[in-house]
C-alpha cells in the first residue's frame, strides 16, 4: 500500500516553466509598525529585465496579485505565475498587466506545527493594505485583490475572512493549489485543528457573505502523496455558486496530474490560470470584473469544460454562414470527411427530420484542434442552405487528439438541419466524423467486482459496434476504498494509420476525470480510484467514456486491485498510524505490568505484543459507540456527558471510513510496533557492548533513591528549560538522558554477572586451600555463605533484567512522544534567531510533567512496582486509555501524549505508593 502511495503513479506529464529574462524580487517597504511586529516576515514584487527596472519606484499601474507559499515554501515560487502573465502582457502591448507580490513567511513549516497560522493571517491583511496604497491616485487603482496560496498558503488566504476588521470586498479572487481545505494531514497539534475549525465553520455559517468572492481549488491529484486531493475539494456545504474544486488531471489542456512542488510550476496549470486571469479582466475598470457569475464563467471555461473556443462573455445567439463554400447535404447516419491541402471550403448540412425518430442523440468530432467555430444549428427547414445558424461549437469539449460534440435532439426541436463547417487548408489534415445513435446502444454496464474477490475474479465486456463513443457504466463504484484496473483492448480489421483513442475515466459528482490517450490497436490498463466518495442523494454513476475509431472492436476489463485498494487506505488514513502503534505498545506496556502481578517477573517485549496487542479488545467497543451515535438519545447523552464525538463517527460522515480499515491499521501498527521494538532492542545491546569495551569494570552501588537533590535540580532547571524557551526541546533533553541511561543498564547487568563470576571464582580457590588447613566444619560454613550469596546474586541479576524490559518499553513508548512532538521543536530550531521562547507553545504543561515523572521512572525499578497497591490500578487502565487513543486520537494526534503520560503517571505512583 505504502509503495502504492509513493512510487506506483502516472509519470510526471508536465512541462517546466522557464525565464526569459532574468527573475527579481523587488523588497516592498513596510510600515515600521507592522515591520516591528512581525520582523520575521517580508513582501516582494516580482519582475524581469526592463520590466523590473521600471518598476523600482514603485508606480504600479497592473492588476495586484498576491502569492503566497505554503509549509516551508519559498516566495520565490511565484516567479511561474509572474513570468507567464509577463510574456501574456507583452502579447496584448501591456493593454493589460499584473504586478505579482509574494509574501516571504521565513519558509516556517505551518503544516507541522499550528501556532504561526493567526500570525500569518494578519500579516497577509497588513500586506493588502500596504499594496492598496501603491495604487492610490492611479487612473484605474483597484480596490481589491487576487490572491494565489499554495498549500496552507490557500488555507491562510481563507482565514483572512475570520479577521475581525478584515473588509471581505478587498478579495475578489482566490485560486488554490493543492491546500488541505477540509483538515490538516498531520493534525499534529491543538493550535493546527482550532484553526482549520474556525475558518471551516466561519465559511460554512458565512457562506451566504461570500458570494462576492470566488474560489477556485485546484488539486495534485495522485501524484501528489503529501496532500490527498480529496482534502484540497472545499467543504460541501461551502459549496455555493461561487466555489469551484478540480482535480488538475481533469483540468482541460493540462490533463497531468502533479505532485506537490510541481503544481506551482507546471506549465499547463500555471498557462490556464494565466489565461483565466487575462479573460476575468474587465475593460472598463482595467480591473479583475466584479461580476461574480462572469468569474465563474471563465473559471468554467479554463478549468471545467473548454469548447475550444476563446472566451466570449456574451457570444452571439446567432452567426451568419457567410463565404464561398459548397453546401453539401449528408443524409446517412454516420459519416466521416477527411481533408487535405483543400482549398475550397465546405458545408455539410444534416437533416434532423429523418433521423429524429431513429435516433437520440447525434455525436461529432473534429481533429482540427483550432478556435473557430465548426458545428451550427439551423432553423430553415425549407432549403438546404443555411443563411443564419447558432453556434454549437460552445457545446464542444477539447480533449488531447480532438474536439467533441454530443447533442441529444430532443433538446433541440427547433433545428432543422445540422451544420459542419469545413475550413479550407493549407498543408494541413484533419478529419470530420458525424454519427446519429441511440443513447442505450452506446450505454453499456459493467458491475465492478467485489472488494473481496483480491482480483481473481474480472468483469468483461466486448463493444462490438463500430460506433465512435462508448459509455461503459461502471456500477457500484462509488466508494473510496474501492480500487480496480481496468483494461481496454482494441483489436482493429485494417492496418492503417489512426488517431489514437481517447480513454476518459468520467466521475459526474466531482470533477476528478482522468484521461488516457493510447493508440490503435493497444493493450491499455487504466486505474480506476476516487478521490471523493459519492455524495448522498446522488444517483449519477462513474463512467468510462471511450472516445473510439469506427473499425475496431474494443474488450473492457475490470477486476479488483488489492495493492491499490491498500493504497488507499494509506492515502486516507496514513496519518492515523502512530496512534494505531502507540495503542499496541500500550497493551504491550499494560501486559507487561500484568506479568508482574501474576509471575513476579517482566516478560519480553515482542512476547507481550504478540499475546497481548489484540484488536477485538479494542475496536469492538469503538464499533459500538460509533452505531449508538445514530441514535438521537445515545447522542444526547453522549453530549451531556461533555464527551467530543468520536473520531471514526466524523470520518464515517466524510464517507471516509469502513469496517476493515481500522482492523488492517491495527495489525499494521502491530507490526510497526514489534519491528520498532526489534530494532530499539538491537539498537540498546550494540551500544551497550561498546559502552561495556570503552570502560573499566568496577563495582556499581546500586541507588533506591527516587529523587535526589541533584535530580530535583535537574528537574527543576529542565521546567525552566520548558517554560523559558520550547516544552519539546525539554523533552528531548530528558528523552536522551533516558537514553543513556537505559542504554547504561545493560552494562550494569554485565558488570554484575562479571562482578558475580569473580567472587565465585574467588571463593573457590579458598574453598581448596583451606580446605587443606582448616578444619571440615569451617568449610561448610563457607559453603553455605556462598550459596547464600550466589542466590542473591541471581536475585539482582534477575530484577536487573526485569527492570531493564520495563524500562526497554517505556522508552519505547516516550520515543513516539518525542516524534509527535519533534515538529514544534523542529520549528522552533529554525526560528531561534528570531525568539528564544516558542509562543503559543502545544506541549509547554504536558513537557514540565514528563519531566517530573520521567526523571522518577529512569530511576526505578520493578521490585518497587511490586509491592505497590495501586499496581493492579496500573495495569488495567492501559487497555481503556488504548480505546480513548483510539476513538479520540486518529484526527487530533496530539492528545496521544496525553494518554501515555497518564499512564506513566499511575506507574510513578506504582514507585511511590
Amino acid at each position: 500500500g505504502v509503495r502504492d502511495v509513493l512510487f506506483l503513479y502516472e509519470e510526471n506529464r508536465c512541462s517546466m516553466t522557464y525565464m526569459y529574462e532574468y527573475p527579481e524580487y523587488l523588497k516592498i517597504k513596510l510600515p515600521k509598525k507592522t515591520a516591528r511586529r512581525y520582523p520575521v516576515y517580508e513582501l516582494y514584487l516580482y519582475g524581469e529585465g526592463n520590466y523590473a527596472e521600471e518598476n523600482k519606484n514603485l508606480f504600479l499601474t497592473g492588476i495586484p496579485v498576491i502569492f503566497l507559499p505554503g509549509n516551508a515554501g519559498s516566495y520565490k515560487q511565484v516567479r511561474s505565475l509572474g513570468s507567464i502573465a509577463l510574456r501574456k502582457a507583452e502579447d496584448v502591448d501591456f493593454k493589460y498587466h499584473f504586478n505579482f507580490f509574494s509574501v516571504n513567511f521565513n519558509e516556517e513549516l505551518v503544516a507541522l506545527y499550528g501556532g504561526s497560522l493567526q500570525r500569518q493571517t494578519k500579516f497577509v491583511h497588513e500586506c493588502i493594505k500596504v499594496i492598496l496604497k501603491l495604487y492610490r491616485d492611479r487612473e484605474f487603482a483597484p480596490t481589491s485583490v487576487a490572491i494565489v496560496g499554495h498549500s496552507m498558503g490557500g488555507l491562510v488566504a481563507r482565514a483572512l475572512l475570520t479577521l475581525k476588521n478584515f473588509k471581505p470586498e478587498l478579495i475578489n479572487l482566490l485560486i488554490t493549489q493543492a491546500t488541505p481545505h477540509v483538515a490538516p494531514v498531520m493534525p499534529l497539534d491543538k493550535y493546527l485543528t482550532d484553526f482549520y475549525t474556525t475558518v471551516n465553520n466561519h465559511w460554512i455559517l458565512k457562506a451566504q457573505d461570500l458570494r462576492n468572492l470566488t474560489t477556485l481549488s485546484v488539486a495534485g491529484g495522485f501524484r501528489d502523496y503529501q496532500v490527498r486531493s480529496g482534502l484540497a475539494f472545499l467543504p460541501r456545504l461551502s459549496q455555493h455558486d461561487s466555489a469551484l474544486s478540480v482535480v488538475s488531471s481533469a483540468v482541460p489542456r493540462a490533463w497531468a496530474s502533479t505532485d506537490h512542488l510541481s503544481i506551482v510550476w507546471c506549465k499547463e496549470l500555471i498557462l490556464a490560470t494565466i489565461r483565466a486571469f487575462f479573460d476575468l479582466i474587465d475593460e472598463n475598470t482595467r480591473q479583475i470584473t466584479e461580476d461574480p457569475k462572469k468569474r465563474m464563467a471563465v473559471l468554467n471555461h479554463h478549468f471545467v469544460r473548454h469548447p475550444a473556443k476563446m472566451y466570449e462573455e456574451n457570444p452571439e445567439a446567432f452567426t451568419e454562414l457567410t463565404g464561398a463554400f459548397t453546401w453539401i447535404t449528408v443524409k446517412v447516419s454516420k459519416w466521416t470527411y477527411s481533408s487535405y491541402n483543400d482549398s475550397d471550403g465546405k458545408y455539410f448540412t444534416f437533416p434532423l427530420a429523418s433521423h429524429r425518430k431513429s435516433y437520440s442523440h447525434v455525436y461529432c468530432e473534429n481533429s482540427m484542434l483550432d478556435t473557430s467555430s465548426w458545428i451550427y444549428g439551423c432553423m430553415n427547414s425549407n432549403s438546404s442552405m443555411c443563411l443564419e445558424a447558432t453556434d454549437l461549437s460552445w457545446k464542444a469539449e477539447l480533449l488531447p487528439t480532438t474536439k467533441v460534440v454530443t447533442l441529444k435532439l430532443q433538446d433541440y426541436p427547433s433545428l432543422s438541419h445540422i451544420v459542419i463547417q469545413a475550413l479550407p487548408t493549407v498543408g494541413n489534415k484533419y478529419t470530420l466524423d458525424c454519427e446519429f445513435f441511440k443513447d442505450d446502444s452506446r450505454t453499456v454496464q459493467l458491475p465492478v467486482t467485489h472488494l473481496l474477490s483480491f482480483g481473481l475474479s474480472s468483469s468483461k465486456i466486448l463493444l462490438n459496434s463500430s460506433g465512435l463513443l462508448y459509455n461503459v457504466q461502471l456500477q457500484h463504484f462509488n466508494r473510496i476504498y474501492q480500487a480496480f484496473k481496468i483494461y481496454v483492448e482494441s483489436h482493429c480489421q485494417s492496418l492503417k494509420e489512426r488517431k489514437p483513442n481517447v480513454y476518459r475515466l468520467h466521475i459526474p459528482w466531482s470533477y476528478e476525470d482522468s484521461i488516457i490517450v493510447a493508440k490503435v490497436p493497444s493493450f491499455t490498463e487504466i486505474s480506476a480510484k476516487l478521490h471523493t466518495a459519492q455524495p448522498q442523494n446522488d444517483n449519477r454513476v462513474a463512467e468510462l467514456n471511450i472516445y473510439s475509431s469506427s473499425d475496431c472492436q474494443y474488450e473492457v476489463i475490470l477486476k479488483t486491485s488489492l495493492v491499490q485498494i491498500l493504497g488507499q487506505i494509506i492515502r486516507f488514513h496514513a496519518g492515523a498510524l502512530p496512534v494505531y502503534v502507540v495503542s499496541n505498545i500500550l497493551l504491550t506496556y499494560g501486559g507487561q505490568l500484568n506479568t508482574l502481578i501474576s509471575t513476579g517477573q517482566c516478560s519480553d517485549f515482542s512476547l507481550e505484543l504478540v499475546r497481548t496487542a489484540k484488536p477485538y479488545k479494542v475496536e469492538p467497543f469503538i464499533s459500538i459507540v460509533v452505531f449508538l451515535q445514530g441514535f438521537h438519545w445515545f447522542r444526547v447523552i453522549w453530549e451531556s456527558l461533555s464527551l467530543p464525538e468520536v473520531d471514526a463517527a466524523v470520518q464515517s460522515s466524510q464517507d471516509a471510513w469502513f469496517p476493515l480499515v481500522s482492523l488492517i491499521l491495527f495489525l499494521f501498527g502491530t507490526g510497526i510496533a514489534y519491528w520498532s521494538g526489534v530494532f530499539f532492542s538491537i539498537s540498546l545491546r550494540l551500544f551497550s557492548s561498546l559502552w561495556l569495551t570503552l570502560i573499566r569494570t568496577t563495582i556499581l552501588h546500586k541507588d533506591k533513591t527516587l529523587m535526589t537533590p541533584r535530580r530535583l535540580c535537574g528537574v527543576l532547571s529542565l521546567a525552566l528549560v520548558s517554560w523559558t524557551t520550547c516544552g519539546a526541546f525539554a523533552v528531548f533533553i530528558i528523552y536522551l538522558q533516558y537514553l543513556f541511561k537505559d542504554s547504561y543498564k545493560p552494562v550494569r547487568v554485565c558488570m554484575t554477572f562479571a562482578f558475580h563470576c569473580q567472587d565465585s571464582d574467588a571463593s573457590k580457590g579458598t574453598s581448596r586451600y583451606s580446605s587443606i588447613n582448616t578444619v571440615k566444619t569451617q568449610s561448610s560454613m563457607d559453603n553455605t555463605s556462598k550459596a547464600t550469596q550466589s542466590l542473591s546474586n541471581s536475585t539482582t541479576v534477575a530484577e536487573a533484567v526485569n527492570s531493564l524490559k520495563m524500562h526497554v518499553t517505556i522508552l519505547n513508548l516516550f520515543t513516539w512522544i518525542v516524534l509527535l512532538n519533534s515538529p514544534s521543536l523542529i520549528y522552533w530550531l529554525k526560528n531561534l534567531r528570531y525568539n528564544v521562547r516558542l509562543d503559543p507553545d502545544p506541549c509547554r504543561s504536558t513537557a514540565i510533567i514528563l519531566v517530573c515523572i520521567l526523571e522518577i521512572l529512569m530511576n526505578s525499578s520493578t521490585s518497587q512496582v511490586k509491592s505497590s497497591k495501586l499496581l493492579k490500578i496500573a495495569a488495567k487502565v492501559p487497555l481503556p486509555l488504548s480505546v480513548a487513543m483510539l476513538a479520540f486520537g486518529r484526527m487530533h494526534l496530539y492528545k496521544v501524549p496525553h494518554f501515555v503520560t497518564f499512564s506513566f503517571l499511575l506507574h510513578v505512583l506504582c514507585c511511590i505508593v
